[in-house]
């Protein structure tokens, strides 16, 4: 069931909110809309992962970029057997393109777990690029 919603702006916003949603990669402007005010909402009462408190409970990804064959594949298997976090899924992938394999930890855990891994991971030669993506707060959906 959908709903129409309403709101003012500005000239100059109104102009260029088509161009802001075409480049943007979306196709729908409600989409645009929902989305765009979700992440708003999510940045403004949690904020960044290095700004949180050490003792809010998250769940997200970590994505970690490296070349393996350098001990990296311990590391995160201590990660991923730890009892830091609690971790639901792991993919290893390898990208042939880009000649560097990616492993994807799907994890809950407090703020400050997460971080110190993220640091441990970014002193870690041969890692190439870690990525956090937070879970959206929800009070209720489909799991």
């Amino acid at each position: 069931m959908s709903r129409v919603v309403s709101f003012s702006t500005d000239n100059e916003f109104a102009d260029n909110l088509e161009n802001l949603i075409e480049k943007s990669g979306y196709k729908n402007r409600s989409r645009f809309l929902r989305d765009a005010s979700l992440y708003f909402a999510d940045l403004q009462q949690r904020g960044e992962l290095v700004n949180m408190q050490d003792d809010e409970i998250i769940e997200g990804h970590l994505i970690v970029y490296y070349q393996h064959l350098h001990g990296v594949e311990n590391k995160l298997m201590d990660i991923r057997h730890s009892l830091e976090l609690d971790v639901s899924s792991y993919n290893h992938s390898c990208l042939k393109h880009s000649h560097t394999c990616v492993d994807i930890i799907q994890a809950i855990g407090s703020a400050v777990k997460f971080r110190n891994i993220i640091e441990k991971l970014q002193n870690t030669p041969h890692v190439n690029k870690i990525s956090f993506i937070t879970a959206p707060i929800r009070d209720e959906g489909c799991c």
